[in-house]
């Protein structure tokens, strides 16, 4: 009896260490899980945050664009809201609420130029004032720009201070494309000015890159003129004072036997193309690639 008393014992107390062992495998294994899964949601919580910062980085600089070209008026906090969005209407905004973004200088620094304006203004009855019937000035264009009060009205305006004020010089000056026609026909009113007719005009095939400036591009022309002493000094006048530049990088002069100077020239002119914004797409990856 005390031999069976005692197996049952025995029994008993290993069948207690088995469940004990049992339950610590199971909580050392629910444990581990909960730690590995605390380590997983960690990462995740981390990598969501990196998400959403570069987020938040991408929405500063789209609002600092829009607020530095003056599309928009200035948000009410540091980056524009889905709403003030929406309500950003470009054709109806005062430049007195948008003060230093670009569009503001433009119109208020650059369209008034005294050195710019002083260039002789073409025909264009379009500039031509129907109360004075004489050429809009700087003021009665930006008064008309400022008591606009529709849409319409503010884009007439703002056209009339493109095409009629200091502004219309800067695409002469600065093309915003290589348009050889054009720069031909610059080069043709400057001769018949110079009353002189060219013996040989065309463009060259040294086009290419600027050496300084990012955006700037060539149009490389070919020059030859034979005349007079005194038509050839007015035509190269006339070309220095254009106010497009024309460098000449390669010349030679020579007298032919009429009498005449013979100059032959190789000039480069200049255009940029259009500004964009370029954008760029982020990739963010988490840390651990597993």
């Amino acid at each position: 009896m005390a031999k069976e008393a005692a197996a049952g014992k025995r029994a008993k107390i290993s069948q207690a260490q088995q469940y004990l062992l049992l339950a610590v495998l199971g909580t050392s294994i629910l444990l581990g899980a909960a730690i590995v899964l605390v380590g997983y949601f960690q990462k995740k919580i981390a990598f969501n945050a990196t998400v959403i910062e570069a987020e938040d980085a991408s929405i500063k600089k789209y609002s600092d664009v829009i607020r530095g070209i003056g599309i928009c008026k200035k948000p009410s906090g540091d980056v524009y809201t889905d709403e003030e969005l929406k309500k950003c209407s470009p054709d109806s905004i005062d430049l007195a609420s948008i003060p230093g973004t670009l569009r503001a200088n433009v119109i208020n620094g650059l369209a008034e130029n005294e050195a710019l304006n002083s260039v002789p203004k073409e025909a264009d009855s379009a500039c031509i004032n129907p109360a004075t019937n004489k050429n809009y000035t700087y003021k009665e264009m930006t008064t008309l720009y400022t008591s606009a009060t529709t849409s319409e009205q503010l884009a007439a305006a703002s056209n009339l201070i493109q095409v009629c004020s200091a502004l219309r010089i800067i695409p002469d000056a600065l093309p915003a494309s290589k348009n050889e026609e054009a720069l031909l026909s610059s080069l043709n009113k400057i001769f018949n000015i110079s009353d002189w007719e060219p013996e040989s005009l065309r463009p060259s095939d040294t086009s290419g890159k600027a050496s300084f400036g990012t955006n700037l591009s060539t149009i490389g022309i070919r020059l030859s003129i034979e005349a007079d002493p005194t038509t050839t000094v007015r035509v190269l006048s006339n070309i220095e004072r254009s106010i497009r530049e024309f460098n000449i990088t390669r010349a030679s002069i020579e007298w032919s036997k009429k009498n005449t100077l013979i100059l032959q020239a190789q000039a480069n002119t200049y255009y940029t193309g259009k500004s964009s914004i370029t954008e760029t797409t982020k990739t963010i990856k988490p840390g651990d690639t597993k």
